[in-house]
């Protein structure tokens, strides 16, 4: 229920977002018009349409973005000509001759005769399939959630649930807008002119749609304005879980039974582990199996830095206190669609020196089980296959560690023996973030997700466009070259192509692949317009060259120095790059 209040009351929220603005006037071009026949009939059409467009969304596939983009444009058409029709009923007449009976029910409605339920319906679907693309961020969440959570009928409610919201707040400003606009045709005469104005209106939206500009400038409008709004609703709603406390019988040096109480409450059950579609290192695990065992389940996705510099931790108590009982169990849930590839997991495991057993959960199904939303998650299961912990994110690791101590010592029947922490060497993109001087934030690069892009051309979703930099600012990125944007990825179409980005953090990356072709693609770095010198990272030599060979994230950036703000620059010699998403440490 908590998931359901947020997403209706994150879609209450796009209101206020500028990123709303194009669809605006569809809506109010049904002010002051019965609101059963009217207004209602279109508002459900955007909601139902939303939600279908949404739930193809967050299942995936290149079909379902090729529909979605169909769809965007047969909008376009459709608001085109609703918005000529507002302009003249001389007009409504030629645009809708190839289909007369709607085009009739459509006419009739924009000059204000009787309303018609199946215009308003139209109307509302066409509406759903422009504001799709366009909502807020917290869209992202909701859809990545869904993702996660499977093509279920919990998925089109929870979708469903976030278009009700901005149906409710844009159903009040039509009422209200109507009262508005009925005063100033008693007072002013002005009935004809308001129509023929919100015509222009409406063509105008047309036009910035058609132009990119929604999904471009504004949804970076909308982005730097709700933000902070809707991370502060989540935060407020998040319901933390809690159990009882557990009594344990420890023995005394004189062999004395002593009763003691732990810190840890019960948080539930292991759920079982059913579902992955290959295990690594390891034969399939049951729940029956672990039983007796003090278990380490580690949510994690090979691309993700936060999960990567976990890493050395995790395997480190997986060698330190395998001996003592403890079973590590690393879940490898994928956050994009290479991360599917088994082999490309197999290689990742490899090269992280990964010895415990790996599940393969590409369906999300022991996640779903766990009820997880983070990646990393760390969850702590006690010899009797209660969860006792949990952590999200990165840091706390002495803590974590200091919980996997308490519950080997209850289940050896012993207090906890208070032994030396673990201290990891950690290298590369493995290092321990510099939070102090962190000032940059994750940027993804597809346009599902994007954010704080500048290149003035703005967004072609799907479509080859020539892009040129731009002055990005602190935290704003840009492409150079011919590009096509994909709902994860960008695509390099020609060799030369590069992207700019100006941050400030120790360290930067980029998830980086070499496309569907597999040929390694050639490039160079560099920062403040010269070679990288000392401030390389990992993945490139002191000149700043590199070559991307499969698809992982790439440490590109590491000041040496003092952490200050920089200019990063790449551009890839050869054609195929796909570029996902921007990280920092």
């Amino acid at each position: 229920m908590i998931l359901f209040t947020i997403a209706y009351l994150a879609g209450v929220l796009t209101i206020v977002s500028p990123c709303i603005l194009p669809v605006l006037p569809f809506v109010f071009a049904r002010a002051g018009q019965p609101f059963a026949k009217s207004i209602l009939p279109m508002l459900i059409g955007k909601v139902v349409t939303f939600a279908g467009v949404a739930t193809l969304a967050a299942i995936g596939g290149d079909w379902a973005v090729q529909a979605n983009e169909a769809g965007r444009y047969a909008a376009i058409a459709v608001l085109a000509a609703f918005g000529v029709m507002l302009l003249s009923p001389q007009l409504t007449a030629i645009v809708t001759r190839p289909a007369v009976a709607l085009g009739n029910r459509l006419s009739h409605r924009a000059a204000g005769q009787k309303a018609s339920v199946g215009g308003s319906l139209l109307l509302g679907v066409a509406t759903g399939l422009l504001w799709a693309p366009c909502a807020g961020p917290i869209l992202g969440l909701v859809l990545t959630g869904a993702a996660l959570h499977g093509a279920n009928v919990e998925t089109t409610l929870l979708l469903t649930a976030y278009a009700a919201g901005a149906a409710t707040s844009l159903a009040l400003a039509v009422l209200a807008g109507g009262r508005v606009f009925e005063a100033m045709k008693r007072s002013l005469g002005l009935g004809e002119r308001l129509r023929q104005g919100l015509g222009v209106a409406v063509l105008a939206g047309v036009a910035a749609i058609a132009l990119g500009l929604d999904t471009g400038l504004l949804t970076g409008l909308s982005y730097a304005g709700t933000t902070n709004i809707e991370q502060s609703l989540l935060n407020r709603l998040r319901a933390d879980t809690s159990g009882a406390t557990v009594n344990r019988a420890a023995s005394t040096a004189d062999g004395q039974q002593q009763t003691y109480q732990s810190s840890l409450s019960v948080e539930g059950i292991l759920p079982p582990l059913d579902g992955a579609v290959e295990w690594l290192n390891s034969k399939p695990l049951t729940v029956e199996e672990l039983r007796g065992k003090v278990v380490l389940v580690d949510f994690w996705t090979y691309s993700c830095i936060n999960c990567i510099r976990t890493i050395p931790y995790v395997r480190a108590w997986a060698e330190k206190y395998r001996d003592q009982g403890l079973v590590v169990i690393g879940v490898h849930a994928p956050e994009f669609a290479f991360e599917k590839s088994i082999g490309n997991v197999k290689r990742a495991v490899r090269d992280f020196k990964i010895g415990y057993p790996v599940a393969i959960d590409n369906d999300f199904a022991i996640w779903r089980a766990f009820g997880n939303s983070y990646w990393p998650a760390h969850y702590f299961i006690d010899a009797e296959g209660r969860i006792r912990h949990h952590h999200f994110g990165e840091g706390e690791y002495e803590q974590s560690e200091r919980v996997i101590q308490e519950l080997l010592a209850e289940a050896a029947g012993s207090r906890r023996n208070g032994s030396n922490l673990v201290r990891p060497e950690a290298k590369g993109a493995e290092a321990a973030a510099d939070f102090a001087n962190l000032q940059s934030g994750e940027d993804y690069v597809g346009y599902m997700r994007a954010a704080n892009f500048v290149s003035p051309e703005g967004v072609a979703a799907d479509a080859p466009r020539d892009y040129t930099t731009g002055k990005p600012r602190l935290n704003q990125w840009s492409l150079a070259g011919n590009w096509t944007i994909g709902a994860e990825q960008a695509t390099l179409n020609q060799a030369g192509g590069g992207i700019a980005y100006k941050f400030s953090a120790r360290d930067l990356h980029l998830v980086l692949g070499p496309g569907t072709g597999g040929r390694k693609v050639r490039f160079q770095v560099k920062v403040d317009g010269a070679a990288p010198g000392p401030d390389h990272g990992s993945d490139i030599d002191r000149d700043g060259n590199g070559t991307v060979s499969e698809t992982r994230l790439y440490q590109l950036v590491r000041q040496s120095g003092e952490v200050r703000e920089r200019t990063f620059e790449i551009r890839f010699l050869d054609p195929g790059v796909e570029a996902f998403v921007f990280t920092f440490g």
